[in-house]
């Protein structure tokens, strides 16, 4: 039965994401707010199809800031990519370079605020991440990263990316870290998906303007509080 529902869930899912960029490619043209609405209802979408097929849901702990704020959160799986923009409420999002890219969904990932981190590192790569996520705070909007640059598996704790303090020590806003527990459900690598409930538990804020090395380690800390 579980490869069952794992299948009905591709089936609906994935031909379904294809309809929602192709119908949504005017208001990816516009950007801003149409663009969003676009990605709260495919996000809504997935939430729906990971109920009704795969029996997963989610459990929030803790409440999340709203606000210039910027999410350091867990990786495990492609759930909380697409669940943290409804539980964010449409955060700007870093992501990889090359996912900007892709044809028709690049150009939709950045009029939604997708933030492209260059893994090469170069100065003007750099310089256009911190325009793009200053400008995202201009909006009063929050920025989410994933700092440990890819999907681990439960119980992995690499360290953090250099990324995450380019941002924090220049953008000078607060961090708050989430814990999750994907991966218990959704292993990266595997088609094959687990019913149950996904746990994505904020930390406490971090203020801005704390050594490196102390910043990342609360982050880190925080970020892998559900590990076992």
């Amino acid at each position: 039965m579980i490869l069952v529902r794992s299948i009905l869930f591709a089936i609906f899912f994935y031909p379904g994401s294809l309809v929602a960029v192709l119908s949504g490619m005017p208001a990816a043209l516009r950007g801003g707010p149409s663009v969003r609405k676009y990605a709260v209802a495919w996000a809504r979408y997935h939430r729906w199809c990971c109920r009704t097929f795969l029996r997963i849901e989610s459990r929030v702990e803790g409440t999340p800031p709203t606000g210039a704020v910027l999410f350091a959160s867990k990786h495990q799986s492609m759930y909380e990519t697409i669940e943290l923009v409804l539980i964010l409420d449409t955060p700007a999002i870093v992501l990889k370079q090359e996912l900007t890219e892709i044809p028709l969904w690049g150009r939709t990932a950045l009029n939604y605020g997708g933030i492209p981190i260059d893994r090469e590192g170069s100065a003007g790569a750099l310089r256009r991440m911190l325009r793009i996520a200053r400008a995202v705070i201009a909006e009063k909007r929050g920025i989410l990263i994933f700092p440990e640059g890819t999907r681990v598996a439960p119980g992995e704790q690499p360290p953090l990316k250099a990324g995450f303090a380019g941002l924090y020590g220049q953008l000078r806003i607060p961090v708050v870290p989430i814990a999750l527990d994907s991966g218990k459900l959704c292993p990266r690598h595997k088609f094959v998906k687990h019913p149950g409930i996904v746990t994505f538990r904020f930390g406490e804020t971090i203020p801005p303007g704390l050594p490196r090395a102390e910043a990342e380690t609360l982050v880190h800390t925080a970020m892998n509080a559900l590990e076992r």
